[in-house]
């Protein structure tokens, strides 16, 4: 018999980046036992059973760090800035890890160290500088841009990225999303200076290759974006709205080859996932 059946995993949904209620960007965040190791193919079919942008797998390690994995409803990623905030509040929330320690993540992008700020939460991640480039075939009329005035084009690590001429114009993209899960990239950063007081760029984000129509904030893209905006404007420490439905506000701090994303977190629920006896699913460390 599987030794974790009937056992229970921690489970919370917390809206990250946050600027008010019902803002940000929701994660689940599953908190496995100590000793548990899932599959893949479990973790994967959580996510798609939330059906949330991403849902975050953390379990604690022997040298007192955490793992940390992504999986949106389809995929597996490499790099999610919006669930690692949530998982960082849930760790804290929750007791599970001090209020007053730094935390340390082991993912796919190496270790990321997360840090409680008086009003925030710091995360340390890796830049991803922009590069110029021409953009795959059928991008601009899959996003209903063809003939849009495009100041800026190219590649940020696996998405496309683009700069408009106008926030109104961020704004007025509609997507055809059919269309636009046949570019085969993870997904399209799509930005323009900010017409608000206080606010540098705004931008939104499009993935329906893994499963992600737009995402309401996406900490991912920042890494890039503090990158662009940081060139454009003349500074390193930067603020940006995420112009989707939900709307959220990221804060950037650029230094070198790494950028600090800054955000608020709430959570939305918690409750239990059930694991299911004798599914095979699940094997000690």
């Amino acid at each position: 018999m599987d030794e974790y059946a009937g056992r229970v995993i921690a489970l919370s949904v917390v809206d990250a980046f946050v600027s008010g209620p019902f803002s940000g960007n929701p994660a689940a965040v599953c908190q496995l036992p100590t000793g548990m190791v899932p599959t893949d193919r479990w973790r994967q079919q959580v996510a798609a059973e939330l059906n949330l942008s991403e849902t975050a797998f953390v379990s604690h390690r022997p040298d007192g760090g955490w793992d940390l994995r992504w999986f949106t409803p389809m995929a597996e990623v490499n790099l999610c800035g919006h669930a690692t905030l949530a998982s960082a509040h849930a760790l804290w929330e929750t007791g599970r890890a001090p209020l007053d320690e730094p935390l340390r993540f082991h993912t796919r992008s190496g270790w990321l160290t997360c840090t409680r700020r008086p009003a925030e939460i710091a995360m340390d991640f890796p830049a991803q500088p922009p590069v110029a480039g021409l953009l795959p075939e059928g991008l601009l009329t899959a996003l209903g841009l063809a003939g849009a005035e495009v100041l800026w084009a190219g590649r940020a690590a696996e998405d496309a990225f683009l700069e408009l001429a106008t926030e109104s114009a961020v704004r007025a993209v509609r997507p055809d999303f059919a269309a636009l899960a046949g570019v085969p990239l993870r997904g399209v950063i799509v930005c323009a200076r900010s017409e608000a007081p206080g606010v540098d760029f705004v931008s939104r984000f499009f993935a329906p290759r893994v499963g992600i129509a737009e995402d309401p904030v996406t900490g991912s893209a920042h890494c890039a974006l503090a990158v662009h905006w940081s060139r454009r404007l003349g500074r390193t420490a930067l603020r940006a709205w995420q112009a989707s439905a939900r709307g959220g506000a990221v804060g950037m701090e650029l230094a070198g080859e790494r950028v600090t994303l800054l955000g608020r977190a709430t959570t939305a629920w918690r409750g239990e996932w059930l694991v299911p006896p004798d599914d095979g699913n699940s094997a000690a460390v």
